[in-house]
C-alpha cells in the first residue's frame, strides 16, 4: 500500500499575518505603489487589508462621468455618486503568507468574481508584495506597462 507524501501546496495553508508583519507590508507597499504607480491616470490609490492569512490588494480609481438616467435609477446627486464610486475598492490580487519573503499569489478575475492562482513573473510560486503588485498593474492597468520589457 503506497505511503501518503506530504506536499506543498501554494494554494492552501499560510500562517496569520502577525500585526508587525501587516503594518511593515501595508507601509512598505504603499510606499512603492505611491512612487511607481502615483501618476497612473484614472488610479486614485492603492490599498491594503488583511484577515487571516491573506493581504488583499485592491484598487480606488477615478470614476467615470455618470449619465441623468444613472442618477435618477439609483436616486443620488451626482457628487454623491462620484464619492460613492471613488471609494469603492476594485480588487486586484490576494497574497497568501508564509513567511517574510514568502508569498503565493492569486489575481481577482473579474470574469469569474473570484480570485485564481498565479505564478510570480519569476516563474516561481513564492514572490514578494511589490512583484504581485507589479503584475496587476501591468494587468489592469495597461498605461503602468512603459517600464516592462518582455
Amino acid at each position: 500500500m503506497p505511503r501518503k507524501v506530504w506536499t506543498f501546496s501554494p494554494q492552501s495553508g499560510g500562517q496569520k499575518i502577525p500585526p508587525k508583519v501587516q503594518t511593515e507590508v501595508r507601509q512598505k507597499l504603499l510606499a512603492y505603489a505611491e512612487e511607481k504607480y502615483g501618476n497612473v491616470k484614472g488610479l486614485i490609490r492603492i490599498d491594503t487589508r488583511f484577515k487571516g492569512h491573506f493581504c488583499y490588494i485592491d484598487a480606488y480609481d477615478e470614476p467615470p462621468e455618470p449619465d441623468e438616467e444613472s442618477l435618477s435609477y439609483f436616486g443620488i446627486t451626482r457628487d454623491e455618486f462620484i464619492e460613492q464610486r471613488r471609494n469603492t475598492p476594485s480588487p486586484l490580487c490576494r497574497l497568501r503568507y508564509f513567511q517574510l519573503g514568502g508569498w503565493t499569489l492569486a489575481i481577482y478575475t473579474y470574469s469569474n468574481e473570484k480570485y485564481e492562482p498565479a505564478i510570480f513573473s519569476s516563474g516561481k510560486w513564492e514572490g514578494i508584495p511589490e512583484e504581485a503588485l507589479d503584475m496587476v498593474m501591468r494587468m489592469y492597468y495597461p498605461e503602468s506597462r512603459r517600464d516592462f520589457v518582455m
